[in-house]
């Protein structure tokens, strides 16, 4: 199980409607809330392993750590049973059945544990959610009165809390539990709520009026859109929710549900209320505080409240989405694949459920069956934005750039491409015009991304690096990769981008730098290492060449890098300079030509260094990762030890090296 306690002191508890179509929308995002007491911690606080069932317990630990939830809670349920009186286990157990969804299950397995551990925030909340589905909201209300405010866990019972007041018709009650949420920085996430309790409690005005401040705040949010459209049109303003609606897709955004209550309003009628009960209201609580802990990677607890969001709304098909999505980021395609195939196919959804199985086939190696579900969707729905974009996508993956194109343009005509989130099409299909050679139509699209998002750093890289790989438009391009790194400074590849500038610009000492930076933040990209190994080269550090090309040529799994580093090794045992030096700038030439007088290594007693006697086994990559937590800073122990290394490849065991501090 993951730390909860580390998890909670950083999250953001608001999390919108997570589903995003290939149309990319925004997230929202609220102050960071922090853990004070959650008993949950003590699973990372425990310091023995459980007495009885200990194989069980560590393989239902790893299933939980995979998302394999199935396994998870027959694991746990196992190790459970060979120590029924262990609140560990019996906990473990009850996470591992929520997460898999088997709701009575894991009920049951609360209240067990309650009995072990009467003080148990998660069962209790688990505990009140089912009596909240049984419209129980007395006893839901009376269960959740007793928790705290002092943990994530306790704010989230009280807006629970709240929820069954409202069932209660104790709405003024329901708002003063609210209120006692203010001092923990939620106001923007209960704001929205506030919206929604009104609305199902028949309080329209009041509910119109806070749902246009959600959507003010967050215009952006196609959950909020819905919402506060929905409002205004069952009202009878109708140009007004039509106009939300506008505001909304102006910014380049859609989703299914929006469109949905679009046609409805545009056909006069009502489009009916969100929500429309406790459980609804309660459920989109649970599934937005889910997507939330999806996005901070707290992915098994985000499965444990999108399954309670589930519970309570089971026809919530945009919550079933966002349980698809959270599955497929763990790989677990099979399973997410069973939660698409069971939304129904009268759902606004089931077109992007569709499109996910597709997506889901490829990256399970069965490219060519995705690609002919994906046709056989644009054929029969051909103004199905999603299912276009992805089947570009897929043909630009397999490398039939042109069909790529081909779908990328039909996407445009459906856009009409001149909406600022259309550049990600021109930019695809920039993409795939490069690397069909046809380099103009290339240039064009890319400067068509650029026109529509002037600041978008993908765009801005792969432009300049474009121009630079070409010598062409070399300071224009080198101000355009400077400004995608200042945007992304922790991209390693747009990173590289400029560390391949200055390199081509015969700029070495800042070349090795940036590269040397990019290698650190992706230290098993080939082409990155590659790239630094060049740079060395034209620097004349030519055992440190060697040895990063040896690493690019280790890491490279598709073979390409490998066989150009055979040549250009080749060509320097023959005396040539390689290819490569030679399309550096001239002083990159000049310096590659010449052979560097090695500096001296440093004094092992100098400063803080430290000496390390190498053991069998060890590399300089290992020792680097070992030392200074990455084996792409294994140069710092070349500079430092250049008396000592004359083939930084063959190290061996009783060596004495510099350990230098790292600067």
């Amino acid at each position: 199980m993951t730390p909860f306690l580390n998890r909670f002191a950083r999250m953001a508890l608001l999390g919108s409607i997570a589903f995003a179509p290939t149309m990319a929308m925004a997230q929202a995002t609220v102050p960071a809330m922090v853990a004070q007491s959650d008993p949950m911690a003590m699973f990372d606080l425990l310091p023995l392993q459980p007495s009885g069932g200990s194989g069980a317990f560590l393989a239902g630990q790893q299933a939980l750590d995979d998302l394999r939830t199935d396994e998870a809670a027959r694991y746990f349920n196992a190790a459970a049973q060979a120590d029924r009186d262990n609140p560990l286990l019996v906990e473990r157990a009850f996470i591992a059945l929520a997460a898999d969804g088997q709701m009575e299950r894991a009920v049951d397995a609360a209240r067990h544990l309650l009995e072990l551990e009467p003080v148990n925030e998660l069962a209790e909340m688990t505990l009140a959610t089912q009596a909240l589905k049984d419209n129980d909201y007395a006893g839901a209300e009376h269960l959740l009165d007793k928790v705290g405010q002092g943990s994530f866990t306790g704010l989230t019972a009280t807006i629970l809390r709240a929820w069954a007041l409202v069932g209660e018709n104790r709405k003024a009650d329901a708002d003063a539990a609210l209120d006692s949420l203010s001092r923990a920085g939620l106001d923007d996430f209960l704001v929205f709520h506030r919206a929604l309790m009104a609305e199902a409690a028949g309080e329209t005005d009041e509910a119109i009026e806070l749902a246009g401040q959600a959507f003010e705040a967050e215009p952006y949010i196609a959950r909020m859109t819905e919402v506060y459209a929905r409002m205004l049109a069952n009202a009878d303003r109708f140009d007004e929710a039509l106009d939300v609606i506008a505001q909304f897709e102006n910014q380049g955004l859609s989703h299914p549900v929006v469109t949905l209550v679009k046609q409805k309003i545009e056909a006069g009628e009502h489009p009916g209320a969100f929500a429309t009960s406790p459980q609804i209201g309660a459920a989109e609580m649970f599934h937005g505080i889910g997507a939330a802990l999806s996005r901070d990677g707290s992915f098994d607890l985000a499965l444990v409240f999108l399954r309670l969001a589930a519970y309570l709304d089971p026809s919530g098909d945009v919550i079933a989405l966002t349980l698809g999505q959270l599955l497929d980021s763990a790989d677990q395609h099979d399973a997410a694949n069973a939660i698409y195939d069971a939304i129904p196919l009268t759902s606004p959804m089931k077109p992007t459920a569709v499109v996910r199985v597709a997506q889901n086939l490829d990256a399970k190696g069965q490219r060519p069956e995705a690609l002919r579900r994906l046709r056989n969707i644009v054929n029969s729905r051909p103004q199905d934005i999603d299912a276009v974009s992805v089947l570009g996508d897929l043909l630009r993956y397999d490398e039939q750039y042109l069909p790529a194109a081909e779908a990328y343009t039909k996407a445009l005509e459906l856009t009409g491409g001149e909406s600022p989130s259309d550049w990600r099409f021109y930019y695809v299909r920039g993409i795939a015009y490069e690397r069909a050679k046809d380099w103009p139509k290339a240039e064009a699209d890319l400067k068509k991304a650029l026109e529509l998002n002037p600041d978008q750093p993908s765009v801005l890289n792969y432009l300049g690096y474009s121009w630079i790989d070409m010598d062409k438009n070399l300071e224009p391009a080198l101000e355009m990769i400077e400004k995608a790194v200042e945007a992304q400074p922790q991209d390693g590849y747009i990173v590289d981008s400029l560390g391949w500038a200055f390199y081509k610009l015969g700029r070495m000492d800042e070349a090795v730098e940036t590269l040397e930076r990019a290698v650190m933040l992706r230290p098993n990209d080939a082409e990155l290492n590659d790239h630094l190994g060049d740079a060395y080269w034209a620097d004349g550090r030519h055992l440190e060449a060697h040895f990063q090309w040896r690493i690019a040529a280790f890491v490279d799994e598709i073979g390409d890098v490998r066989e150009r580093i055979a040549k250009k090794i080749a060509e320097i045992d023959a005396g040539e300079t390689p290819e490569s030096m030679e399309e550096a700038g001239s002083d990159a030439t000049k310096t590659a030509e010449a052979v560097l007088p090695a500096e001296p290594a440093p004094d092992a007693d100098a400063g803080d260094n430290e000496e390390y006697v190498v053991r069998r086994g060890d590399n300089l990559w290992t020792i680097a990762r070992e030392r200074y937590g990455s084996g792409a800073a294994y140069q710092l122990l070349v500079d430092a030890n250049r008396d000592n290394l004359t083939n930084p490849d063959l190290i061996h065991p009783g060596l004495r090296l510099v350990l230098p501090q790292r600067p």
